[in-house]
This record gives structure tokens, sequence and C-alpha cells, in this order.
């Protein structure tokens, strides 16, 4: 049981995996489940474009689409993510990129956890996840919080 990071393509290399991997596995651990074969692919806006069609009859683009593995309280999943979308929402938003991939990264692994995002109040509770998420990080690596 792994959490895997790979690129479709391009120069995009995620920063510091082992601390990704180890925050992710935390978040998951905390939540009483385990950690089972989670597949991060990072790849760009056209590839994730011809998935959304493809698979989700979708034609729109999206920052991430997350398909779900979970077997009971196995967390598994294939989690696929336009690095180039969220250069663009991190530039909207107004935060570094590196905070904006970490919530789509946590983002994909709380839909694996059973976190819905389409009505409102999945939302606002998805974002509110995704902040505690963030705060971990920062208490697990020490850092200073500026979410």
């Amino acid at each position: 049981m792994a959490i895997r990071f790979s690129v479709q393509s391009g120069d995009f290399e995620l920063q510091e995996p082992l601390k990704v991997k180890k925050w992710l596995s935390e978040v998951i651990l905390r939540r009483g489940k385990s950690v089972g074969n989670i597949n991060y692919l990072f790849c760009d806006d056209e590839y994730l474009l011809g998935v959304n069609r493809q698979y989700l009859n979708h034609d729109t683009y999206t920052d991430i689409i997350t398909f779900d593995y979970v077997a009971g309280g196995l967390i598994s999943g294939d989690i696929m993510i336009s690095t180039e979308r969220v250069g663009e929402n991190a530039v909207k938003f107004e935060v570094p990129f590196e905070q904006e991939l970490h919530r789509v990264i946590v983002h994909g692994v709380l839909h694996l956890l059973g976190q819905g995002d389409k009505s409102e109040a999945e939302a606002l509770e998805m974002r509110r996840q995704e902040e505690a998420a963030l705060a971990l990080w920062k208490d697990l690596f020490h850092e200073e919080r500026t979410v």
C-alpha cells in the first residue's frame, strides 16, 4: 500500500514528496482509515480535459478528477491534477502555487474519505476540511501558519 506520484508530461516536479506522503497518510489515519494505493498523476489541462470527456462526459476544464477505489476502511484511488489549472487558480485566489497545490492534493483524499462538494453545504464543509488539513501540514512540519 502506497501513495505514488507521477507526471504525465512537462517539467513539473512535486516539492517534498516524502512530506506530502506523510501528511496525506496522517489525514487518512486521523479519520480512522488506512492508506491503500493512491496514485497521483500531475498533468496539463488538455490531458485532464480528455479524461473528463472520456470518463465523466463533462466537456469542461477542471483542476482535479478523483477515481474512487475505496474498499471499507482502505482508502485507494487515482487522482489526476492539472498543474496548469492549479497555477491559474493560485493567481486568481492570490495564494502561493504550493499552497493551492496542497489544497487540491488533499481535496482528492477528502473525496476518497467520503466528503462531497456538489451542494453548497458540502462545498463549505470541503473547504473547512481542506483548511484543517493545511493547518495539519503546518503543525506536522513546524511551519508558520499563513492560511
